[in-house]
């Protein structure tokens, strides 16, 4: 973490593309980082988990409701977790896997139900997995692919089926890495790019495939990075932005095509940013990043 960096907030703030401006808004009951946020069927978002000290894990979860701007408290889980990944189901219910208990990564999953507020317990990951990726597919399926599992970095991937409520082994990665980025492709593949194999960072992609169930690899960005952001913009392309090599933060970005394979510069940041999300209208907002400014770009593809 960088060193202005002074711990977990509770603040939140909503961003409206229209005017081009943040504003404050209702801010959570316990200040937490590193937790999941995951945008309900309903318009609410799940607040899950997180890290409150920097080695205290958080069991609690809270809602947001935008049409109030406050947050509330909903059903905790079973077992405290941060750096965690959580995923919506076909179904409205989400799939929160993974990540640490503030000791030891979990291979622990549980399920949450907007309906009865509460968390349930669901068959747990054959690996635990930190900083790993999870995925939704085309048919239902959830993808988790690399992670740490507390003493080794990963290649192994594993399915979720939310019908029978279990994991099982698919296809390795080609290489391990975990801190990497994956987006489904509008084919229904998913693509894996950078992070790192626990040595160095990474300049490799690779493609899975659910319909073989395998990973191949793809095109190489120029620059290896891990920690970045991805994000599916027009053309079925992948944005792909910041993150860092080593000490050094990155504000290049990249595009992936998927008809080439091949990755490719576009316009750079100014500076490395944490997320990357995509507006209706096309364009990408990016926010935060480790120069702890608070600043905020549009990426106009």
């Amino acid at each position: 973490l960088p060193s202005q960096y002074a711990g977990p907030s509770g603040s939140a703030e909503l961003y409206d593309p229209a005017s081009g401006t943040f504003s404050a808004t209702g801010s959570m009951a316990s200040p937490r980082d590193f937790q999941t946020a995951t945008l309900l069927s309903d318009g609410r978002v799940l607040i899950a988990g997180g890290d409150v000290t920097g080695s205290s894990a958080l069991a609690s979860a809270e809602l947001y409701d935008p049409k109030t701007g406050v947050f509330s408290p909903t059903g905790s889980m079973a077992g405290a977790r941060d750096a965690a990944v959580a995923v919506l189901l076909p179904d409205g219910r989400i799939l929160v896997s993974g990540g640490t208990d503030g000791s030891n990564a979990v291979a622990s999953a549980e399920l949450y139900d907007p309906k009865t507020g509460r968390f349930s317990q669901t068959k747990a990951m054959a690996s635990a997995r930190l900083n790993c990726t999870a995925t939704l597919l085309t048919d239902g399926r959830v993808l988790f692919a690399g992670g740490w599992d507390g003493s080794n970095v990963l290649a192994s991937a594993e399915l979720y089926d939310p019908k029978s409520g279990t994991f099982s082994p698919t296809g390795s990665m080609t290489g391990l890495r975990y801190d990497h980025t994956a987006t489904a492709l509008a084919d229904g593949r998913v693509l894996i790019v950078g992070g790192t194999d626990g040595s160095d960072a990474l300049d490799s992609s690779e493609l899975y495939d659910p319909k073989t169930g395998e990973f191949s690899r793809t095109g190489s960005m120029a620059i290896a990075r891990q920690g970045q952001t991805a994000a599916s913009i027009s053309g079925g392309r992948v944005f792909i932005a910041g993150g860092h090599h080593g000490s050094v933060s990155l504000s290049s970005v990249e595009l992936y095509d998927p008809k080439t394979g091949t990755f490719s510069a576009t316009g750079s940041m100014t500076q490395d940013f944490d997320t990357a999300t995509p507006l209706p209208d096309g364009r990408v907002l990016t926010v935060g990043g480790s120069d702890m400014t608070g600043a905020a770009e549009i990426y106009q593809p």
